[in-house]
C-alpha cells in the first residue's frame, strides 16, 4: 500500500516522505510508526546510560583501589595461594608482586591523572610443565581479589583473516565472566593458555610463508597486551561493519600468558653450556628423579632470549616483563596435594560421602599409587581426581541405596584395580564420634 506520509507514534508529527532516508519503522497491522528522528534519539539515549553505567563502575572500582592495596598487600596473596596450591613457592611470590604492583601502578594513575609520566603495565609470562597448578593458582589469585578471570585458549586465535577466533574473542570472554560489566571487565585479569603453541615455527629465524596460527596472531595480540579499546561482538552474532560492537579499554586488564613450553629447557642448557657436548661416550642416562631435578634447575634460569629462540617475538616480549617459572611436581609433592590444601581432593570426596552418613579413609600405599599413576601418565595433579573417580564410580553409585552409617576403606588394591572398593557397616554411635 502506498502513502506519502505517515504519523509518528512516538513525538506525534506527520512526516512526509521524500526520499528513502524518510521511510518509517511502521507496523502496517497496528498503525504502530516511528520517525527516524526519534529512532535517534532513542539510540543516543541508550548509547549514554550505557556509558553513565560503565563510568560510574570504574569511578567506583578507583575509588575502592586504596581498600584493594590495603587488604591484599603480597605476603598476604602468597598466604591465601599457600592454602590451595603445593610447592611452587617462587611462582607464588612472583604472582603476589606482580598482581599487588599492577593494582598499584592503577592506584598512582588515578592519584597523578594528566602526570606525563607512566608506570607501565607488567604482565606476566608463566611457564610451566602440565598439571604443575598454572591456571588453579590464577583461579585462586581472581577469587581473593573479587575480579573477573577467563582463560582463553591461545591455540584457538587466529591472524584476521583465516578461518578461527579473533584475538578480540580473549575480552570478549572476560566480558562474560564479568557478568557483561564493562567496568569490571577492565579491571580483570585474562590467562592466555597454551602461549606457547603460537610461538612461530621457524623459531628465531624470520618465516617467509603464512603462518596464520603463530607469528600473526602474536602481531595480533601486542596492542591488546599494552593497552588498547577492542571491539568485539556479542556472542553469536556475525562480525560485519553495521553489527553493534562492545569496546573494552585493555589498558587496565592483566594478561597472563602461560604455557609448557615443551623443550625449552634445552634452550636453557645450550645458553648456560655455551656449545658443550651433552652427549658423549662417558655419558650417563638420567633418571626420571634426576631428570625433574635438572628441568626444575634450569627453567627458572629461563631469559627472555630463550623465549625468542623458542619463537615468541621480541615485541611480545617486551610486553611481557615478568616471567614466572613453575617446578616439576614429584610424587611426594603429588601425596601433599592430595590431602593438604583446602579443596584438596580426598577431602572433597570424604565430604560427600559424609552427606550420605558414611565415612571414608584413604591407605597411604593407595594415595601413594594414585600419585603414582599420576606421574605415569604426565599429567601432573590435573588427572588425580579423575583417577579417584574412576575407583569410586561402583560405590558412589551402590552408597545412596541406604541411609545406613558405614565406613569405605580405599586400599592400594583397589587403586591399582585388583579389587573394589568394600562397604562396611559402622555404628552410628562411633561415626558421630569419630566425625565430631
Amino acid at each position: 500500500m502506498a502513502f506519502d506520509s505517515y504519523h509518528c507514534s512516538v513525538c506525534g508529527r506527520r512526516i512526509k516522505i521524500q526520499s528513502r532516508t524518510d521511510m518509517p519503522v511502521l507496523d502496517p497491522n497496528t498503525g504502530f510508526g516511528i520517525c527516524k528522528s526519534c529512532i535517534k534519539n532513542i539510540y543516543h539515549f541508550i548509547e549514554d546510560e550505557e556509558g553513565n553505567k560503565t563510568y560510574r563502575g570504574r569511578k567506583s572500582f578507583k575509588n575502592n583501589l586504596g581498600d584493594l592495596l590495603a587488604k591484599n598487600k603480597p605476603h598476604i596473596i602468597k598466604k591465601y595461594l599457600d592454602e590451595f596450591i603445593i610447592m611452587q613457592e617462587r611462582a607464588k611470590k612472583i604472582l603476589s608482586v606482580a598482581a599487588y604492583n599492577h593494582y598499584k601502578r592503577m592506584k598512582y594513575d588515578v592519584d597523578n591523572h594528566g602526570v606525563a609520566d607512566e608506570i607501565d603495565k607488567s604482565n606476566v609470562i608463566i611457564i610451566g610443565p602440565t598439571g604443575c597448578g598454572k591456571t588453579a593458582m590464577l583461579s585462586h589469585l581472581s577469587k581473593l581479589l573479587d575480579i573477573p578471570f577467563a582463560v582463553t585458549d591461545a591455540s584457538s586465535l587466529t591472524e584476521a583473516g583465516f578461518v578461527g577466533a579473533d584475538v578480540e574473542v580473549a575480552v570478549r570472554n572476560l566480558y562474560y565472566a564479568a557478568g557483561m560489566d564493562v567496568a569490571k571487565t577492565e579491571h580483570g585479569i585474562i590467562y592466555l593458555d597454551e602461549f606457547d603453541k603460537i610461538a612461530r615455527k621457524s623459531g628465531a629465524n624470520n618465516s617467509i610463508t603464512a603462518d596464520p596460527g603463530h607469528e600473526g596472531v602474536q602481531q595480533g595480540l601486542l596492542k591488546m597486551l599494552e593497552g588498547s579499546v577492542v571491539e568485539f561482538t556479542e556472542r553469536g552474532q556475525r562480525k560485519h561493519p553495521e553489527a553493534p560492537t562492545i569496546k573494552v579499554d585493555t589498558k587496565n586488564i592483566l594478561f597472563i600468558c602461560g604455557g609448557a613450553f615443551v623443550g625449552i629447557e634445552k634452550i636453557i642448557e645450550k645458553r648456560i653450556k655455551k656449545g658443550e657436548a651433552a652427549i658423549g661416550f662417558g655419558s650417563e642416562v638420567p633418571s626420571k628423579e634426576d631428570a625433574n631435578k635438572k628441568f626444575n634447575e634450569l627453567i627458572h634460569q629461563v631469559r627472555p632470549e630463550d623465549l625468542m629462540k623458542y619463537g615468541i617475538i621480541p615485541e611480545i616480549i617486551g610486553r611481557l616483563p615478568v616471567i614466572c617459572t613453575l617446578e616439576t611436581l614429584d610424587e611426594d609433592a603429588l601425596l601433599r596435594i592430595l590431602t593438604e590444601p583446602k579443596n584438596a581432593p580426598v577431602k572433597q570426596y570424604e565430604k560427600l560421602l559424609a552427606m550420605d552418613n558414611v565415612k571414608l579413609e584413604f591407605e597411604e600405599a593407595a594415595l601413594r599409587s594414585v600419585a603414582k599413576k599420576a606421574i605415569e601418565r604426565k599429567t601432573g595433579a590435573r588427572s588425580l581426581k579423575g583417577i579417584i573417580e574412576d575407583v569410586m564410580l561402583d560405590v558412589m553409585f551402590e552408597i545412596p541405596k541406604s541411609d545406613e552409617p558405614r565406613k569405605i576403606v580405599i586400599t592400594e588394591a583397589c587403586i591399582n584395580g585388583e579389587e573394589q572398593p568394600k562397604i562396611l557397616p559402622l555404628d552410628e554411635v562411633n561415626l558421630t564420634k569419630e566425625s565430631a
